[in-house]
């Protein structure tokens, strides 16, 4: 693989197992956070202690591609629309087989390509049944959206506008994933974590179990989608591949 990448443990604070791979719990971290922010305290790790001019986060088996889908797969495609799977993988590229799509992972000469041109690399953006307030309200507690509208008024106004445009659309970024330059990086984080961070005060976890735990996680995605909104940034939207075993090397 392409060494540009490099693997964190997140919520390595968390585990006593030994690893070979860094974890996200030295210098500024908040690993131990990571049932409530998921890939958040990598990210937040990666913010924090590291530095370069270029970064992006990809997890989970998931790795943006900038290569065309095999014939094949996109005939598989067809396929959804019974199954009634075509919005719920539109950007997703499902595989078992890593020795042939390992190659088509997004290398460093495509990433200086695609940034010469554009200013952001996001996932192809999901495609959903309803809009994105009528799905949070299916699968989680809508107060948290209202609770985000009531800090986004106190803390950041000029950007309600945009909360309220991606509440009312259909598509969203998802996974927290992205490649930006430094400087729109370090913006980013900076808005993204006082957001989450003032968020979490207001809220108490104790309410949040199983999969809902993830609260914070699930919030940076729509602020993700806020932010981008907002800054109106020339961006490509790539294709994820996630493949369903993934071993780094």
């Amino acid at each position: 693989m392409d060494p540009i990448y490099q693997p964190i443990m997140a919520g390595c604070d968390r585990f006593n197992e030994k690893t070979t791979i860094p974890g996200d719990n030295t210098g500024i971290h908040i690993s131990e956070k990571n049932p409530f922010y998921s890939e958040l305290t990598g990210i937040y790790w990666v913010w924090k202690n590291t530095h370069q001019d270029v970064t992006g986060t990809c997890h989970y088996r998931r790795f943006f591609t900038a290569k065309p889908e095999p014939f094949l797969y996109q005939l598989r495609r067809l396929f959804y629309f019974p199954l009634g799977l075509y919005k719920k993988r539109f950007g997703l590229i499902y595989t078992q087989n890593t020795e042939r799509f390992a190659e088509r992972i997004l290398t460093r000469d495509e990433i200086e390509s695609l940034l010469s041109k554009y200013d952001a690399i996001l996932p192809q953006a999901r495609k959903l049944k309803y809009t994105v307030e009528t799905h949070y309200r299916r699968y989680h507690d809508i107060n948290d959206l209202k609770l985000l509208e009531t800090i986004l008024i106190e803390k950041y106004p000029e950007y309600v506008e945009a909360f309220h445009d991606v509440l009312q659309d259909k598509r969203l970024y998802a996974n927290n994933m992205f490649i930006l330059k430094d400087e729109h990086f370090q913006e980013f984080m900076a808005w993204w974590f006082d957001l989450l961070f003032e968020f979490e005060r207001r809220i108490d976890l104790n309410n949040y179990t199983d999969y809902q735990k993830r609260i914070l996680g699930f919030m940076a995605e729509r602020l993700l989608n806020i932010w981008f909104k907002k800054q109106q940034l020339n961006c490509i939207e790539l294709p994820v591949i996630y493949f369903k075993k993934f071993k780094f090397e």
